[in-house]
């Protein structure tokens, strides 16, 4: 019975120290990204574009009042609310993550994740608007920012990682019925 207080007291504090670990990595991505933007307004704002690759690439400064590639334009209220709902589901999934060495690269997509999420989600409600400031002109891809980066790389590598790596058993932690009812029956 002891050695059993020991093993759930261990994994109590594992899980603690992973989740610590990830909302330090969100703060730290929530941060650079507040400083990139910032950066980006007091240079792009007022004196321009700057090419950073000839016909390829450049930073310009576009206040997006919209959500994701410009869609729902001036309807903030509505995206912030959205964005409240997703965010507080990636922190659900996050918090209920296995504490296994497997989920590790997991904690780390979510947690980026949720830190693009953030990001942008600051700036809409302090400013109304998103700021964006990269844009592909080659293929004329609509402007973005480091948290859209942040967002749309995460997805990606979940999805892959859902499809390729994990099984449906290293999923059953996300099974909203409790194994001890399914049990009684």
């Amino acid at each position: 019975m002891r050695n059993n207080d020991n093993t759930e007291k261990k994994r109590f504090w594992t899980k603690k120290k992973l989740l610590i670990t990830d909302l330090i990595l969100i703060m730290l991505l929530v941060v650079a990204d507040q400083i990139i933007k910032y950066y980006a307004t007091i240079n792009l704002e007022s004196n321009g574009s700057i090419v950073i690759l000839e016909g390829v690439l450049q930073l310009t400064y576009l206040k997006n009042t919209g959500g994701i590639l410009g869609v729902l334009h001036d309807q903030s209220l509505f995206i912030v609310f959205i964005v409240v709902i997703l965010v507080l589901i990636v922190m659900y999934f996050l918090s209920k993550l296995p504490d296994k060495p497997k989920f590790n690269i997991m904690h780390i997509v979510m947690s980026s994740m949720l830190a693009g999420g953030l990001g942008n989600l600051i700036d809409r409600i302090r400013f109304g608007y998103v700021i964006d400031f990269i844009y592909f002109i080659g293929i004329d891809f609509p402007i973005f920012n480091c948290a859209d980066i942040l967002i749309s790389v995460s997805a990606v590598v979940l999805i892959l990682l859902l499809i390729f790596f994990y099984k449906e058993k290293d999923l059953e932690f996300l099974n909203f019925k409790q194994k001890r009812y399914r049990e009684l029956k």
